[in-house]
């Protein structure tokens, strides 16, 4: 993979590129990428020598933005149900925000074009939630099983609630908490 290059075209290449794979799926050609940004095509390969680049550099920023969000003012002397429902709380709020991040995401975190060592490096940047969720899961039923497990079911549960939650915006923030309260009866 290139060494990535920071300017607004890579920015507006990889903005461009959520919006394309949000509209037109994991299919989407790098000229409707490109077109989308306001670049030539071959201008986009200064940038990403090929697709696939691309689509492993976009995975790990929406990673990189979805955690920042998540752990944004983390309370962090707060018990460990008030953190989690922190992170909870500002995952689901930037998901609602940018929906258009949300399912580029989901479509990436499934694809087969993602490489190994671009799903390691996702897993490192989530390492403050899957080491809140260890110490969160220490003790109740799901002790044993491994995090990335919990990190999954968790994962579905905030689907279902953000699903619930975008389609009913003025019950939002009740959907939030009781999509909560259920992840926490399952690990807690």
């Amino acid at each position: 993979m290139s060494r990535p290059k920071i300017s607004d075209k890579r920015i507006a290449i990889l903005n461009a590129a959520t919006r394309t794979i949000f509209v037109r799926g994991l299919g989407a050609s790098t000229a409707g990428i490109a077109k989308e940004a306001g670049v030539a095509t071959g201008s986009l390969f200064n940038y990403f020598d090929t697709k696939t680049d691309l689509l492993n550099e976009l995975y790990l920023e929406l990673k990189r933005e979805i955690v920042s969000a998540a752990m944004k003012d983390l309370p962090q002397s707060a018990e460990l149900r008030i953190q989690l429902f922190h992170i909870w709380r500002n995952w689901t709020a930037w998901a609602l925000t940018f929906p258009d991040k949300r399912r580029a995401l989901a479509q990436l975190s499934v694809s087969d074009e993602i490489r190994l060592e671009t799903r390691a490096a996702g897993h490192k940047i989530m390492v403050g939630v899957a080491e809140l969720l260890e110490r969160v899961c220490g003790k109740g039923p799901m002790r044993t099983v491994p995090t990335n497990f919990v990190a999954g079911i968790l994962n579905s549960v905030a689907e279902a609630t953000m699903d619930f939650m975008a389609q009913d915006p003025a019950g939002a923030k009740k959907h939030c908490k009781v999509g909560f309260e259920a992840f926490w009866r399952i690990i807690a």
